[in-house]
């Protein structure tokens, strides 16, 4: 069974910033390289925050507000206009940043995107250095894989290496991403098997479970034990 990790799908050029990269420049390299955010680095190349489309505009959220004391503000309303008032990344940034190992499945890259309500992950190695980045668009894209490639890869490395079940036993057919499993299985634990690795072959949006089976090997009653007791 293949498992999709962060490295197969997130980009791996990424344009980045330093604390010090002044607001004008980030707004250009975000409208010349069409991107909504940029990680920011340190000399070492290591993450150390993130500047959105939504930190820059906090100065357009502000510019019609006066000056002044602010006494009922909340932290998170402090922290907007503190960023309003921004000039550098360090000033605009977002920290610390949720990050994510390359050879991290990308279901939990989803579950982290999810998690945590943000867009895109910058994607670090051991030491903590930047080395990609993966966005919603991303994960999204894997759904955009082709019907027949769906289905050689459930019937290749779910049926015939995973389950070791010979592909003429199972009819599998793709609609849309739909995967509908046919056919009668030896076993009835081998049914939930099937059905819950298929889900996981990349493209998949849904499975429908059409499956039989011969034995049903969840009422098989273990022999009891001979008892020695005299």
């Amino acid at each position: 069974m293949i498992i999709r990790r962060v490295a197969s799908v997130m980009t791996r050029d990424v344009v980045t910033v330093t604390e010090g990269t002044p607001f004008v420049e980030i707004v250009r390299l975000m409208s010349l390289h069409k991107v909504s955010a940029l990680p920011v680095v340190d000399n070492d190349k290591r993450v150390v925050g993130i500047v959105s489309e939504a930190d820059l505009l906090r100065k357009e959220e502000f510019l019609e507000q006066r000056d002044g004391q602010h006494w009922f503000e909340g932290r998170r309303q402090r922290v907007a206009r503190a960023k309003a008032a921004a000039r550098t990344a360090a000033e605009l940034m977002s920290a610390p940043v949720v990050t994510i190992d390359p050879q991290a499945t990308v279901p939990l890259a989803a579950r982290l995107l999810a998690r945590h309500g943000v867009k895109r992950l910058p994607v670090v190695d051991e030491d903590g250095k930047l080395v990609g980045i993966v966005s919603r668009a991303d994960l999204l894209g894997m759904f955009l894989r082709d019907d027949e490639a769906v289905r050689l890869e459930v019937m290749d490395e779910v049926l015939l290496r995973g389950l070791w079940i010979e592909p003429q036993t199972v009819m599998v057919t793709v609609a849309d991403g739909i995967v509908t499993l046919s056919g009668r299985l030896e076993r009835k634990s081998l049914i939930g098997m099937a059905v819950h690795l298929t889900r996981m072959v990349p493209g998949v949006v849904d499975v429908v479970d059409r499956l039989s089976f011969e034995l049903d090997d969840d009422r098989i009653e273990m022999p009891r034990g001979r008892s020695w007791v005299p």
